[in-house]
């Protein structure tokens, strides 16, 4: 219907620029005729030879028009490219799915309010600038992942970063909590999907941020059909109902990406990975510099650095908070140490979940990354949850073996340079015990569990009492630092 109206415009347009041509050649000529005046000047014949070729060239675009409406077609589609896959997906979505009550709202955070994230920030520039310029990816054929994962433990600005990207983008920010689809009610959290992405498609380009997804996107038993795997399966049909250009850029955000559903994680969904850490000396540096800008304080920053070890951004923002409230309740003007004492004192007995170590406790944490670091030869830090590991589609029984002794390197370590067991972090335990059990039971590559995990933790013991001195160097580095990268190895 619009290619017709399309070429009867155009042949309207030939039939005019023809007629006003000749129309205003027979008047010049006319006037020239019964004009008195000897026409000395050239500008009448100019204006005639004007006129014939505007005459020409209406003659010739009528008899080539078809190749005309085919330039005209071309320059539309080249034009519209970027913004065609945008309307198709607003297209493709129901009116009774924009009926929804989910609004989207307008970030006013960027990337200047959230410190100790550069890493991080490098990662997710990408994603800002293909928000900001789609035509620049689109030419060089590049589609960008659908999903950007952020996975890290509570506290350390999930959701700030996410709110940062889209403010950066200065696009439409959707956020939806994974526990807002649990619905009483069969269908209605799969509903409450097809509504979000059918709104986030309507305001394209925008952002669509779902916090705790573990709560909707934890794997499925395949025993049942209960309400949250059918809003899991909803999902994942609408990640892959639109494209890499569609304008809209899914972020989520867990604190146990290993609970996840691997339909989630694969290629085309949650491309990448993002891992957002707890704060290492120098992230916390800035961080607390950011928080106490323009407040009226005598703190030691990098004193109150060195003792805020284990915190995260969050616990970093009520530490402050804390003592600012302390301060004005006795009446002072300025923040001082005592009032970060207090403040300390009410998060480390009134909420256990934060780390508040001692300079032993850091020693003793320092030793286990460090054995962690110099076995792996991969970059470790302070707060690291776990290590690399090797991952091979088909890994050798050498390759499994390996990854158990990334697993127990820190305790063995600890043991060996302190003379004694302690207990870390019973997480890399569980990995080295699983891992040995796929080894005897699900591959039957030797015969015994225990004899597996005993002959590898005496290797281990051997090779960390050979190389101490080495292990001591590391953990100096990671108690100035908190963090051993690959040049340190």
């Amino acid at each position: 219907m619009s290619q017709d109206s399309n070429n009867k415009n155009l042949d309207k347009n030939f039939k005019l620029m023809a007629l006003s041509a000749v129309v205003l050649l027979v008047l010049f000529i006319y006037t020239i005729y019964k004009s008195s005046s000897h026409i000395a000047g050239s500008s009448y014949y100019i204006g005639i030879i004007f006129l014939f070729i505007l005459l020409f060239l209406a003659l010739y675009m009528k008899v080539k028009q078809e190749k005309v409406r085919a330039f005209f077609n071309l320059n539309k589609k080249e034009t519209t490219a970027f913004d065609d896959e945008i309307v198709k997906s607003r297209v493709k979505v129901s009116n009774e799915d924009l009926n929804s009550n989910i609004q989207a709202v307008t970030s006013n955070v960027t990337f200047k309010d959230v410190a100790g994230i550069n890493e991080i920030k490098e990662e997710l520039e990408e994603v800002v600038d293909f928000l900001n310029n789609p035509k620049k990816y689109l030419e060089a054929g590049i589609k960008l992942p659908k999903g950007v994962l952020l996975v890290g433990p509570p506290g350390v600005g999930k959701t700030l970063i996410a709110r940062a990207v889209a403010g950066e983008a200065d696009v439409p920010f959707f956020y939806q909590s994974g526990a807002s689809f649990v619905q009483i009610y069969v269908g209605m959290g799969a509903k409450k999907v097809r509504e979000l992405f059918a709104k986030a498609k309507q305001s394209a380009p925008a952002i669509i941020f779902i916090d705790e997804i573990d709560a909707v996107g934890k794997a499925r038993s395949g025993k049942s059909n209960d309400e949250r795997e059918s809003t899991l399966n909803e999902l994942l049909t609408q990640m892959d109902g639109f494209d890499g250009d569609s304008g809209v850029i899914v972020i989520a955000a867990t604190n146990k990406i290993e609970v996840l559903d691997d339909a989630l994680l694969r290629a085309g969904r949650f491309d990448r990975r993002v891992h957002v850490g707890l704060p290492n000396i120098n992230d916390r540096r800035k961080i607390l510099e950011l928080y106490l800008n323009n407040k009226n304080h005598e703190i030691n920053i990098v004193k109150l650095v060195n003792e805020t070890a284990g915190f995260s951004s969050a616990a970093l923002a009520t530490l402050i908070n804390e003592a600012l409230l302390n301060m004005i309740k006795n009446n002072k003007k300025i923040l001082d140490d005592n009032d970060i004492l207090i403040a300390k004192n009410k998060l480390e007995f009134g909420k256990k979940q934060i780390k508040i170590l001692d300079d032993r406790q850091k020693e003793i944490l320092a030793i286990y990354q460090a054995s962690k670091a110099f076995i792996s030869k991969t970059k470790v830090a302070l707060f690291d949850e776990s290590v690399q590991k090797l991952n091979s589609t088909y890994p050798s029984f050498q390759e499994l073996c390996e990854n158990i002794r990334r697993d127990l390197a820190g305790f063995i370590g600890v043991e060996v340079i302190e003379k004694e067991k302690y207990a870390i972090n019973y997480e890399d335990l569980e990995k080295a015990s699983k891992t040995a059990n796929e080894i005897v039971n699900k591959y039957k590559m030797v015969n015994s569990v225990d004899e597996l995990l005993t002959d590898i933790k005496n290797d281990l013991r051997s090779e960390l009492s050979q190389n101490i001195e080495e292990i001591n160097r590391l953990k100096e580095i990671m108690l100035k630092n908190e963090v051993i990268t690959f040049e340190d190895l």
